[in-house]
């Protein structure tokens, strides 16, 4: 299998992803006279006086590391700017910045899909010689082994780290307690999508607000995110063993299709424009009954500034043919390649993933928002246990995401809710685009899922997987 992106497949990504460059530059040199790779320093100007470019995704935790940040920059004399995107396009950025080593950015805010695929092709710095370079005491103190083992070993290539993790997650499903009361009902531990589609219509009837949120705005990381752990959980996958593409295959049509008919009977209204953070919003608000998603969502949802705080319960991850659906994710920074200030922005990144970071975090904003899903020791500090009362069941959902065998049958790919090859970036999107046209009656999910097939087959062939 082909695994690095060649000339031809950097060039296609970036003119598919803007028609404009933003800039240029390369890397510059970070081998020593021995040709081992070394941090590099900034020779024009002292550390005080860098000034970091940050390009970051527009979430409620990104927030609170901004409004962080001047304790960092108070501490260390570094100035930090931020640029703060909506997940689509934030992806799109930063993609075309790294593949053409412009170095608008220091640092950036990619997940664990992003980040093998990068390192292999030289757009992000190793992190080994940065933590290699540091002393014993600030090793013990920063503690990379109390990063949960799955999460690392998703952010490394070639058995080096390329990025830390900021915040991790699985997903779950959360529910209004008060709703499911008022209805009469009760949800499982762990449940079935056929058992969360009839508790969707049914509590829907008790309390006029949809039944349930599934997000249906089109992207690979915003709507396929979810429905690609609803296709895993039905049987279906996208690529067999042999790299044929299953899109059109029964299981997979089935899994949309239902996606399709739940939200079109107990569902958001205008679902192609809910990502996560109107999703957030809809559920916070009690707009919703049910919303399936990220398990980061946990500590927003019961933070004392919303209307649902002490309101919210929790199952796994709904199953069918397949158990133990959740995802595997993290919100992760990384260093680009072609940036000029690298030392200062490892300081950045290994204070914005510190253990000293989330316990400010924890004193300041309530250890219910606190950076989640990274290190053991926030899950054995009794401050976060106590605030935090889905913290097992998150745990247990990060424990149990199988992001080497994500499906019911073997697959050749990595990656629950995405395939961890460079060209699923456009092909998650492309095919999510076609199954909005299905939620939104423009095609039916037959035509949507044959296209898509189109699309997945000719990925397989062009990209010399098959």
């Amino acid at each position: 299998m082909r695994k690095k992106l060649n000339l031809v497949a950097v060039l296609t990504l970036v003119m598919s992803l803007l028609l404009a460059a933003c800039g240029g530059g390369t890397a510059s040199n970070s081998n020593n006279e021995n040709g081992e790779k070394k941090p590099e320093q900034n020779e024009t100007a002292s550390k005080s006086k860098d000034t970091l470019t940050i390009a970051t995704v527009n979430n409620p935790d990104m927030q609170i590391m901004q409004k962080m940040t001047k304790d960092f920059e108070a501490e260390t004399g570094i100035e930090v700017k931020f640029v703060v995107l909506p997940e689509n396009e934030l992806r799109k950025k930063v993609t075309e910045d790294v593949a053409l080593g412009a170095g608008q950015f220091d640092i950036v805010t990619i997940g664990t899909y992003d980040t093998p695929i990068w390192a292999e092709n030289g757009w992000i710095e190793s992190l080994h010689p940065f933590f290699e370079s540091l002393t014993d005491e600030e090793k013990n103190e920063y503690d990379i082994e109390d990063i949960f083992t799955a999460v690392k070993n998703a952010l490394s290539y070639d058995e080096e780290l390329y990025a830390l993790p900021f915040y991790a997650e699985s997903s779950m499903l959360y529910y209004n307690i008060e709703m499911f009361e008022k209805a009469g009902l009760e949800m499982p531990e762990r449940p079935t999508w056929d058992e969360v589609a009839d508790l969707a219509v049914k509590v829907q009837e008790a309390n006029d607000v949809p039944g349930i949120i599934i997000r249906g705005l089109p992207g690979w990381g915003e709507m396929m995110a979810p429905l690609g752990t609803i296709i895993n959980a039905f049987g279906g996958s996208w690529y067999d063993m042999d790299w044929n593409a299953q899109l059109s295959s029964p299981e997979t049509k089935e899994a949309i299709q239902f996606y399709v008919d739940l939200l079109g009977k107990a569902g958001q209204s205008g679902a192609t424009t809910t990502g996560f953070t109107e999703a957030l919003t809809l559920m916070s608000t009690e707009k919703a009954a049910m919303w399936y998603d990220a398990t980061v969502a946990a500590g927003f949802l019961n933070s004392s500034n919303t209307q649902v705080a002490g309101k919210i319960g929790y199952a796994f991850a709904p199953s069918q043919k397949k158990d133990n659906n959740g995802w595997l994710w993290a919100w992760s920074l990384a260093i680009e390649s072609a940036s000029k200030n690298k030392e200062s922005a490892f300081e950045f990144i290994k204070w914005a993933t510190s253990k000293e970071y989330i316990e400010k975090v924890g004193e300041s904003e309530g250890w219910v928002v606190a950076p989640s899903g990274t290190r053991a020791s926030t899950y054995d500090n009794p401050k976060y246990q106590e605030a935090a009362p889905f913290s097992d069941m998150v745990l247990r959902s990060l424990e149990n995401a199988d992001y080497e065998n994500p499906t019911l049958n073997p697959v050749p790919y990595k990656g629950v809710q995405y395939v961890a090859i460079p060209e699923f970036q456009q092909l998650g999107t492309e095919v999510s685009q076609e199954i909005a046209a299905a939620l939104a009656g423009q095609k039916t999910v037959d035509e949507a899922m044959d296209a898509s097939q189109k699309l997945a087959e000719k990925v397989a062939e062009e990209g010399g997987y098959k």
